[in-house]
């Protein structure tokens, strides 16, 4: 995976279809660089609320990290499922009230009681990928991310 993130990070912007990393000047944080950190994504777990307060897709650049921030407020048992999105990153570790996890894949998150999760992650394969509430038909109960 580190030789990968090394030729995504090398790799020249002028490349059709390539979408650089948010920055140039790494340094020894690599892809983590403070430079290379989009807006942190904010979730909401909610019975009868909207996941995601924003309009359209979030739009996530290949090559850059983000946090994912999934706030339940426990009026419900609630899960964010999105194998598919979570397969298209890199994910760097999940906090859990302070108990940091480094997992190499999860297909989702369930609350059964309020709390926050942040995930931080590199996005890496392009295209759209959706997180919702597993058995919710409702947009506003689903979220795209859409990766450049």
């Amino acid at each position: 995976m580190a030789f990968a993130l090394a030729v995504l990070a090398a790799a020249p912007a002028a490349a059709p279809g390539f979408a650089a990393p948010l920055c140039d000047q790494f340094g020894f944080a690599g892809l983590l660089a403070k430079c290379n950190r989009g807006v942190p994504i904010e979730l909401t777990l909610a019975s009868g609320q909207p996941l995601f307060a924003g309009d359209g897709p979030v739009e996530l650049q290949s090559g850059a990290y983000y946090e994912l921030h999934v706030t339940a407020d426990g009026s419900a048992e609630l899960a964010l499922h999105g194998p598919d999105f979570f397969r298209a990153i890199w994910m760097n570790e999940i906090v859990i009230e302070d108990i940091e996890v480094r997992p190499m894949a999860i297909d989702s998150l369930e609350f059964d009681a309020a709390g926050t999760v942040r995930l931080s992650f590199v996005a890496i394969k392009p295209g759209s990928y959706e997180l919702k509430i597993p058995g919710s038909s409702g947009d506003s109960q689903r979220v795209v991310l859409a990766i450049r």
